[in-house]
């Protein structure tokens, strides 16, 4: 990205400009766009720290690039802001706490019900991009690079500098007037924009409530997550065995958790998205653990093409669907299917099998949810 050139338009044409990315980025779906400068430095301590405790697990690629991820001028030279933008994601009639009360129903994570978000804002974000050249002209030389979780990018620290929201307990970013169910983006450009202002405050108050509901207590305090103990880890991420101790509470979330987001009290202020690509595909807001564990791997293929699904395998599928049934209500179907998958199955996939036959004849039917006994609960979906 080369720097700004000598015709760098003035102060006031900046603003309009910033004014009109605003307009253009609602018109193309963002619910919120705003400018931040290139610099998430004042994340170093707290990041290296997380990482030397080995909070990240195996996402070894979060050890990487530490000097791009804290100046992102590293990683696009010459980015003088980052424009930052959100899309809610939560998609209609979704039944949330009716899915995850059903111990027979697969419960996958809201945001991927539908198509991958990736590509759809990746493309939205070049829509915006090309404006911004457009409308500053060829004597501005203006160059852009989007960003939808592809690079060494600390999006969080840099939507709340950008005023997007606050850091909540449970990391996530949170906003007065939509909870946290969106995904973020980032447009970074070398056109200097005037810069929004920052979240300076947390809205939490004493709230400890995704704290608390955390199944597996993977939050050792506010603000801090260990990866290692997160359902969305060990669901999508992690490739291993996951820790027997932790099966159980994993209950019938086979793709991700929602717990933190969903007794959230912010959320009630939550929008539904009206993005098509956002709305469930193949019924996967309501499958049988049953029907999902009988596709076979061209199925799973098919049926998660172009979802982000896919990041787990086939073989994360079966070994999360094999948990699920392990805590499911368990029956001659559960059994019969469970043994029928066992001799074909991978090592990995085997031991989670063979753990959930073991705990479907030592127990009497699955554990309650506390998320469904909280009385804050937030009935989102419902």
């Amino acid at each position: 990205m080369a720097n700004i050139t000598p015709s760098t338009p003035t102060d006031s044409r900046l603003q309009a400009l910033a004014d009109g990315l605003k307009v253009r980025a609602r018109e193309l779906g963002f619910q919120q766009c705003a400018i931040t400068l290139p610099d998430a430095s004042m994340e170093a301590e707290h990041l290296r720290q997380w990482l030397e405790l080995g909070y990240q697990g195996e996402m070894q690629y979060l050890e990487q690039h530490l000097d791009k991820r804290l100046d992102p001028r590293l990683l696009v030279p010459g980015a003088e802001r980052i424009v930052m933008v959100r899309m809610d994601y939560l998609p209609p009639d979704t039944s949330t706490l009716r899915t995850l009360a059903d111990p027979n129903k697969a419960y996958i994570a809201r945001y991927t019900l539908g198509r991958d978000y990736h590509k759809l804002i990746r493309k939205r974000l070049k829509q915006l991009g090309q404006w911004l050249q457009q409308e500053a002209g060829p004597e501005a030389s203006v160059e852009f690079r989007p960003f939808v979780d592809s690079g060494p990018v600390l999006e969080r620290p840099l939507a709340r500098n950008a005023g997007i929201g606050w850091v909540g307990k449970h990391t996530l970013i949170l906003n007065r007037t939509a909870g946290s169910l969106f995904f973020l983006g980032e447009l970074f450009t070398n056109l200097p924009l005037p810069v929004d202002e920052p979240e300076t405050e947390s809205h939490c108050g004493r709230c400890t409530a995704c704290l608390d509901i955390c199944p597996t207590r993977a939050f050792p305090e506010p603000g801090v997550l260990d990866a290692r103990r997160c359902i969305s880890y060990l669901t999508i991420e992690y490739r291993g065995s996951i820790a027997p101790e932790l099966r159980p509470l994993i209950g019938n979330r086979i793709f991700g958790c929602d717990d933190c987001q969903l007794i959230c009290p912010w959320n009630r202020f939550a929008k539904r998205s009206p993005e098509e690509d956002f709305k469930p595909r193949h019924s996967l807001d309501n499958a049988d653990l049953l029907s999902l564990f009988a596709w076979d791997e061209e199925t799973f293929l098919r049926n998660t093409e172009g979802s982000a699904i896919r990041r787990t395998g086939f073989e994360g599928w079966q070994r999360n669907l094999a948990v699920a049934l392990g805590n499911s209500g368990g029956g001659d179907a559960v059994i019969h299917a469970l043994k029928a998958r066992r001799d074909d199955a991978t090592p990995l996939v085997r031991e989670h099998i063979d753990w959930a036959l073991a705990r479907l004849a030592a127990t009497e039917g699955p554990s309650p949810l506390p998320i469904l006994e909280h009385p804050g609960a937030k009935r989102i979906g419902d």
